[in-house]
């Protein structure tokens, strides 16, 4: 990849990885800062992600592994300080979150990322099962498992905005 396709291939899809990471992580300064670094990644090893053909996957997947990584720092950080271990998120990019914004941040981090690598950026399952690392079977667990959620939490008139569900961080645990 030459340096004019990169530029044309950041610009065609920087704000969209933008958006699908602020919807994985509920912080779009966060998703913004992720972005661009693994942008700056891709450009080193343009020749390599572009014979893989699928680069946008690649910098997405990078993008969210640098995001896991600085919120895992940060509450390092702040458990040696004695401080809270979640790192203080800001506003995202609309004043007042909707409801479905709202309920899609209050899902475990894994059901979140899978719904929105399946709706949002048009992935199979079996293409999230390989950007994830996760198997197929497990990966069409959260699609069921968020999906029901989601209906759940969206079918109740009630919705309301959370106290704290505008501070939504990556799930780093191991396990998941």
């Amino acid at each position: 990849m030459d340096a004019e396709e990169f530029e044309d291939f950041y610009s065609a899809s920087f704000q969209r990885l933008v958006g699908q990471l602020c919807a994985m992580t509920g912080n779009h300064a966060e998703a913004q800062d992720a972005v661009q670094e693994a942008f700056v990644r891709a450009w080193e090893r343009r020749a390599r992600i572009k014979a893989d053909g699928a680069p946008e996957a690649w910098v997405r997947t990078t993008a969210w592994r640098i995001a896991v990584s600085r919120w895992r720092r940060a509450r390092a950080g702040g458990q040696l300080l004695g401080l809270v271990a979640r790192p203080e998120a800001e506003a995202g990019p609309t004043p007042e979150p909707v409801a479905f914004r709202v309920a899609l941040a209050g899902l475990p981090a894994d059901q979140r990322r899978a719904l929105v690598l399946f709706y949002l950026c048009d992935r199979t399952v079996a293409q999230i099962a390989a950007e994830t690392g996760a198997p197929s079977g497990t990966v069409k667990a959260r699609l069921a498992r968020g999906r029901a959620a989601l209906a759940s939490c969206l079918a109740d008139d009630t919705v309301t905005e959370k106290p704290g569900m505008d501070k939504v961080v990556p799930d780093a645990s191991p396990g998941r």
